[in-house]
């Protein structure tokens, strides 16, 4: 039992950091390639690592074509946009500042869900959590420093275009998805094949400017796409398993620290002293709105 606990703890680390350096990889990427054709080679490489995966484990493709609609829906919103929006940004603002607004993803999953599910309406520890995180985001962007229309201003507004996205599909899985019981690795692929047929499709138009390829290109493309975009989520699926779902999504609160540290040390990016604080108060909204920052009660501790 230890040896199992131990293996899903090393499993939890490894998604903290390799979700973290994604962002990392996306600004080595963009060395070589354009904003699409890194979009398309973390979304083509995660469908082939998964594809391997499902191979190995004899899992059947499902036959259902209004799943695949489903499907092609969710990988617009979880895949396409937000890695195109991501991939774009980071021409314009640092990695850890990109990690720093993909932390905003729960809250505003949260905002969405409220809106569409009326099994998820607000609750006062919600909305504290939701002011919380929007007072996060203006102290990221800092605001006291007044609106200047730039690229760096777009580039984070298209952050959290990415994170909008990211909480209108997961609002949408839940709704369409979940009841079906579809495997969680057989959705992944179907995501990622789908987005990568998608982004094919759009490469002339969108990724049809010149390939400069290198051994960190390369090689930051592979960890993004085999690791990032694909066996990450095999691993996520384990530690739910193992752990629950709240204990796993902690990661959240990992990925932003890992992301800005990676910055750092391996680009020499520089952090302002908003950017950390910001991600303080977003995670603190993170824990407000799941209720972590009351005070335990014992009938709660018997429940």
């Amino acid at each position: 039992m230890r040896s199992v606990g131990f293996g899903v703890t090393v499993r939890f680390a490894l998604l903290a950091v390799v979700w973290g350096a994604s962002f990392l990889f996306i600004k080595v990427g963009l060395g070589g390639l354009s904003p699409a054709q890194v979009a398309l080679a973390r979304v083509a490489l995660g469908a082939l690592a998964l594809a391997v995966v499902l191979v190995a484990r004899r899992r059947p493709l499902p036959r259902d074509p209004a799943l695949w609609g489903h499907l092609a829906i969710v990988s617009v919103l979880l895949c396409v946009v937000p890695f195109l929006l991501f991939s774009w940004a980071e021409q314009y603002i640092s990695s850890g500042l990109a990690s720093i607004f993909n932390a905003t993803t729960p809250l505003v999953t949260m905002l969405l869900a409220a809106v569409a599910l009326p099994e998820e309406r607000f609750t006062p520890p919600r909305v504290l959590g939701l002011l919380l995180g929007f007072l996060g985001v203006l102290t990221i962007v800092g605001v006291w420093h007044g609106i200047d229309v730039s690229h760096q201003l777009t580039a984070q507004l298209a952050c959290l275009g990415a994170t909008a996205c990211y909480g209108a599909c997961f609002v949408y899985m839940r709704r369409f998805l979940s009841p079906r019981g579809t495997d969680p690795v057989v959705v992944a692929f179907g995501q990622t094949a789908s987005a990568t047929v998608i982004l094919g499709l759009l490469a002339p138009a969108i990724a049809a400017t010149p390939v400069h390829l290198s051994l960190p290109v390369v090689a930051s493309m592979l960890a993004l796409g085999v690791f990032g975009t694909g066996l990450a989520y095999v691993w996520n699926v384990r530690i739910i398993a193992a752990w629950g779902a709240a204990n796993a999504s902690a990661v959240t609160y990992l990925t932003p620290v890992v992301g800005v540290l990676l910055g750092v040390l391996v680009l020499g990016e520089p952090v302002s002293w908003n950017q950390p604080a910001g991600a303080l108060l977003v995670v603190l909204g993170i824990l407000a709105a799941h209720g972590k920052l009351r005070r335990t009660q014992p009938e709660l501790v018997r429940r």
